[in-house]
């Protein structure tokens, strides 16, 4: 008889968290910073999935081992940063058991002590809290020192007396944590380009495949989250990796493919309109024609004579 997978463990406040953590209670109802944590669990066994209520920032140190990312293996010695928003499945999976395991540093945030403030909305814009365990950001020494410097300054603030101006000050250096890690995540989007030069030709090839005659009318147009499963990624690192080595994200990419596919049709074939937008994937020709136009200033109709006319 299958073993039925047991529900995952939810936390919807930092005190159910510590507890599960066998930590006293959080010093701030809706922050705290706790070093060396181990990850929920449950008995001995490996972490059991969980859901968290709030965000969470993991920080685990130098490592004098090999990581796997992607298809190769690369030197992380002075650690990284995994980043989780609130209702996220963390856990189950060997690299997420992995990185929380060794975690230094664990932040958790809980949405209502960043209400107020421009950074509540501002967080909900960094793509990477959704990224999966394994586009994890990983720190050169320089990095990691700037980082660590900032922990350290939360921590310092939220272990003296609370007054006015410590909300404030730990929201600052929140969002100063926040901005380097977006700006690390740009570096190592430009610097794996190894990793990523062969995401781009998966990509390309699976979107050739997707706009093929034979499966575009039958399946429709893809979806990121589609193309994210295909090549293995999370739809929010594929639309930043490509965002920042191509200036297009990858909702862009699939428009312009489109594109491409309906001058062809238009230009070299004597399908009507709707025709050419069923063929495309459209379930209504007007539909094509709006995007079309939006996307080239010229009805369908409009390109094809101005086409016929050169």
């Amino acid at each position: 008889m299958k073993k039925q997978e047991k529900a995952p463990l939810r936390f919807a406040s930092l005190s159910e968290a510590h507890r599960a953590l066998g930590l006293p209670g959080p010093m701030h109802p809706l922050i705290s910073l706790v070093r060396n944590a181990p990850p929920p669990a449950q008995g001995s066994g490996p972490p059991q999935p969980h859901v968290l209520g709030f965000y969470k920032v993991s920080f685990w140190p130098r490592q004098n081992r090999k990581l796997r990312y992607g298809q190769g293996y690369y030197d992380f010695e002075a650690g990284g940063l995994l980043f989780a928003a609130p209702g996220q499945l963390l856990g189950g999976t060997p690299q997420h058991e992995a990185r929380e395991a060794c975690a230094h540093v664990t932040l958790l945030i809980h949405p209502d002590f960043l209400a107020s403030y421009p950074l509540a909305k501002k967080i909900r814009q960094y793509g990477f809290f959704t990224y999966s365990a394994n586009e994890a950001l990983h720190v050169s020494e320089p990095e990691r020192e700037v980082l660590l410097a900032l922990f350290r300054t939360m921590e310092a603030e939220l272990a003296s007396r609370l007054d006015e101006f410590s909300q404030d000050v730990v929201i600052a250096q929140l969002d100063l944590l926040l901005t380097y890690a977006n700006r690390f995540y740009k570096r190592q989007f430009l610097t794996r380009k190894a990793v990523h030069r062969d995401l781009l030709q998966r990509l390309e090839a699976t979107l050739a495949e997707c706009f093929s005659p034979e499966r575009l009318p039958e399946h429709g147009i893809p979806t990121v989250q589609y193309l994210a499963e295909r090549l293995h990624v999370s739809a929010s690192y594929l639309s930043d990796m490509l965002r920042t080595l191509t200036g297009q994200s990858a909702q862009q990419h699939i428009h312009d493919k489109l594109i491409e596919r309906a001058k062809e049709q238009l230009a070299s074939s004597s399908l009507s309109v709707s025709e050419v937008a069923y063929a495309l994937g459209f379930e209504h020709s007007q539909s094509f024609s709006r995007f079309f136009k939006a996307k080239t200033t010229l009805s369908p109709l409009e390109f094809r004579r101005s086409f016929q006319l050169n």
